[in-house]
């Protein structure tokens, strides 16, 4: 019914636009009607809508190109995907003992460039590791062959700011970052499956004696009487405990290893050994602009990166022992 009524309705504006245009008994001669395909596209096609002075004008295309810049206060790096190795720890010159976790940064490279122009957004797509085709999806794949690069096991994006940008396929090392700043880890945390109340949030329990049976580690009350004669939403109770993304912010860079892609950072980080970790610059204690590599570090082309040493923190001149005593 729909079709017909409007086969009806754009009939009878045929017959319409035809009779506006015929000629009348008293002209002699009169113009032949125009087609209706041409008189029906300026009222059924989106051009009606606009006109000459409101066409848009086609943006150019962003050039991004991979040249270091000079960082302003304003400026916003992109992070790095890494792996978490494991903890051991070390001490320094000083023989201070530091708790030590270990990530490895593998190999991170450029896989998408967003700006405001297309999506409305600055940010970079950083992928890193391998993976065969058979593990990705066909639209993954075809993400990957489409900007040419390898098939990646990992994906994070980070919102940069617009003098940050690098073009796609850019290699981003461990260098990305100094020794001594400090950093923001992101993470899932270590799954540790239904745990009770004093294992998840730390609650007392109850009584270890004088009448307490079967309940030594309960919660306790949960609420109230009649009113309000329910439990709030939001109540510790046991529950799943852990797997959950977590960050940990102002983790101080003690050391890099650029030959290995290694860096350690004082103490814990979110995650198990093995598992994916995101780092950027620490949103609190922001590190001196001055000595951060920007828009990321960019090796000349004599350097061999196997032929560096360790870069380490700089700890200063003061024995901290010395001073406390």
């Amino acid at each position: 019914m729909s079709a017909l009524s409007s086969r009806r309705l754009i009939s009878r504006l045929h017959q319409h636009l035809l009779s506006l245009l015929s000629p009348s008994s008293s002209s002699a001669a009169a113009p032949a009607p125009f087609p209706f395909p041409l008189l029906t596209r300026r009222f059924f096609s989106s051009d009606a809508l606009l006109d000459g002075s409101q066409i848009l004008q086609q943006q150019p295309t962003r050039i991004i190109q991979a040249t270091p810049s000079i960082m302003t206060p304003n400026s916003k790096r992109t992070g790095l995907i890494a792996v978490k190795c494991g903890m051991t720890a070390l001490w320094d010159k000083w023989g201070a003992r530091l708790p030590i976790t270990i990530l490895w940064v593998d190999d991170n490279i450029v896989s998408q460039v967003k700006t405001v122009e297309k999506e409305g957004i600055f940010s970079l797509q950083i992928g890193c590791g391998n993976k065969k085709a058979k593990h990705l999806s066909k639209p993954e794949v075809g993400h990957f062959r489409a900007q040419g690069l390898p098939l990646m096991r990992k994906l994070k994006e980070f919102p940069v700011t617009e003098d940050a940008l690098l073009p796609v396929g850019t290699s981003i090392g461990v260098r990305h970052f100094v020794p001594g700043q400090y950093v923001d880890v992101t993470g899932i945390s270590r799954g540790k499956g239904f745990q009770g109340g004093m294992k998840r949030w730390g609650f007392k329990g109850m009584p270890a004696s004088h009448g307490t049976s079967l309940a030594h580690r309960s919660i306790g009350s949960t609420g109230q009487r009649d009113a309000p004669g329910k439990v709030f939403k939001g109540k510790k109770m046991p529950g799943r405990m852990g797997g959950k993304q977590r960050t940990v912010k102002n983790v101080w860079v003690y050391k890099i290893d650029p030959a290995r892609n290694l860096m350690w950072v004082k103490g814990q980080v979110p995650g198990a050994t093995g598992n994916f970790v995101f780092i950027k610059d620490a949103v609190y204690q922001k590190p001196d602009v001055s000595v951060l590599p920007f828009p990321t570090y960019f090796a000349t082309e004599d350097q061999d990166a196997t032929d560096l040493g360790l870069l380490v923190a700089d700890l200063g001149e003061i024995d901290p022992f010395m001073v406390a005593d």
